[in-house]
């Protein structure tokens, strides 16, 4: 892979590249993150699980608090890495690429890399894929292919997010028209959800685009020139290199600052967040500065700015290092895994895990949102196919009343939806998975007669 094609500015729809060095006010990168963050997915996030389902405290962290600092992080990680690959590249320069470029792309890409989450967080894919493998939906295993059912037993918000990204609005399935390098930078993990990898490989662990979308990531990856793999007639793909900097902006925010929620929320004792986080900062932490401050939440503040300000410079650091093995593809390694603060870092993630992941008032509410999403779930197709097929399906008032407060592409089927029932079954989650936490519960509440409407 070389940086100038993977740099491309273009658009889908597009016959050839844009000129970067075109006078105009925005880059096409900052269009790409102004795009996102007036689209309505991205909107939604501010009521959907980070990690405290439904907070009662306004300091919480929800996806769009989350997302919007993930993206200040991969902002600042990719304009250190762009300016000493400026130095390194010359070339990029005569094609008017500049640093805040790779900042633009990676701060993008980053906003959006948890637009395809469902509710209620991580359990909210798992709850759909439940509904599937072992719930009602099992009885449409016999009308998919292996690939489909794949995509629907192991639903996951990446697939989901590139969906998203590309289909909104439609826009001719263009979706919100993002850059090619921005969408590549998005996708984590560069493959469909089969062929299923050995986990050794950070871009193999999950998959990241649906076989709806399959054929518009290899136009993606066709024009980045990423670097393909063929596997038993399967084609998938290396990263582009910019997605290890969005993985890096991630990981650094989830484990600092969903460990900095269970200390203001007293779930984390304070000499432990002291003990771990102190080291991490490193050259960062003045101890006169820090024993000024008298309130603990101030406290933490500081201590959670340091630490990812020390990351930050380091993973950067690290980037560069490998930047030769990312391009030719022999890198595969979450970047964090390489940092020298990967003991304090595994133990904030263990700390997190049993006090804050596990805690008692997270997990009853991810498993009442297993019952609200696999209502909705099972709900929502006996309706849609109510629609598709007036015919053949049983006769039910419910399921035609159920059918009038789907969205109007699904009211109003095209012909593709009508003849195609992975689509069917796949608009139903994508509908489901884009319900904020509350608007979930509510729907739910109301279409089992538990909560009438006001």
């Amino acid at each position: 892979m070389n940086w100038i094609t993977l740099l491309q500015a273009f658009r889908y729809g597009d016959t050839e590249a844009r000129n970067l060095g075109d006078g105009q006010n925005r880059s096409i990168f900052e269009q790409d993150y102004d795009r996102i963050i007036f689209s309505t997915p991205f909107r939604r996030l501010q009521d959907k699980t980070q990690v405290i389902p439904l907070p009662e405290h306004d300091f919480v962290h929800n996806r769009l608090t989350h997302s919007i600092e993930v993206s200040s992080v991969g902002r600042t990680l990719g304009k250190i890495v762009g300016a000493e690959l400026l130095k390194k590249y010359p070339e990029l320069q005569e094609q008017s690429m500049s640093f805040h470029d790779f900042g633009a792309i990676v701060a993008a890409a980053s906003l959006a890399h948890d637009i395809g989450n469902p509710p209620f967080g991580h359990s909210g894919e798992s709850a759909i894929a439940e509904y599937f493998l072992n719930g009602p939906g099992a009885r449409f295993e016999p009308m998919l292919n292996e690939f489909e059912w794949q995509d629907l037993i192991r639903f996951e918000g990446n697939a989901n997010g590139f969906r998203i990204l590309t289909n909104a609005g439609n826009m001719t399935q263009g979706g919100i028209r993002l850059s090619y390098p921005t969408l590549a930078a998005f996708s984590k993990y560069p493959k469909a959800s089969l062929p299923i990898l050995p986990k050794g490989r950070a871009s193999e662990k999950k998959f990241g685009y649906f076989q709806a979308e399959k054929q518009l990531f290899h136009d993606v990856a066709k024009v980045l020139d990423l670097i393909a793999v063929e596997e038993n007639g399967e084609r998938y793909y290396r990263r582009h290199p910019l997605t290890f900097l969005v993985e890096a902006a991630d990981d650094i925010c989830y484990h600092i600052i969903d460990f900095e929620d269970g200390l203001r929320l007293n779930w984390i004792d304070f000499d432990v967040a002291e003990k771990l986080l102190i080291p991490i900062a490193g050259k960062s932490f003045y101890e006169e500065s820090y024993r000024k401050i008298k309130h603990r939440d101030e406290k933490a503040s500081y201590l959670r700015a340091v630490a990812i300000n020390s990351l930050i410079k380091e993973l950067a650091d690290i980037f560069l290092i490998h930047e030769e093995e990312i391009l030719n593809g022999s890198f595969d390694t979450s970047l964090i895994q390489l940092s020298k603060y990967i003991l304090q870092i595994e133990e904030i993630k263990s700390i997190s895990l049993q006090k804050v992941y596990k805690a008692r008032e997270v997990i009853e509410i991810e498993t009442a949102g297993f019952e609200v999403i696999g209502g909705l779930l099972d709900m929502f197709t006996k309706a849609l196919w109510q629609i598709c097929e007036p015919q053949t399906s049983k006769k039910s008032y419910h399921d035609r009343k159920i059918a009038e407060l789907l969205p109007i592409h699904l009211k109003e089927p095209s012909e593709e939806l009508k003849n195609n029932y992975y689509l069917r079954l796949l608009h139903v989650c994508e509908y489901v998975a884009g319900l904020t936490d509350r608007h979930a519960i509510s729907l739910f509440r109301k279409m089992k007669g538990i909560e009438l409407p006001r």
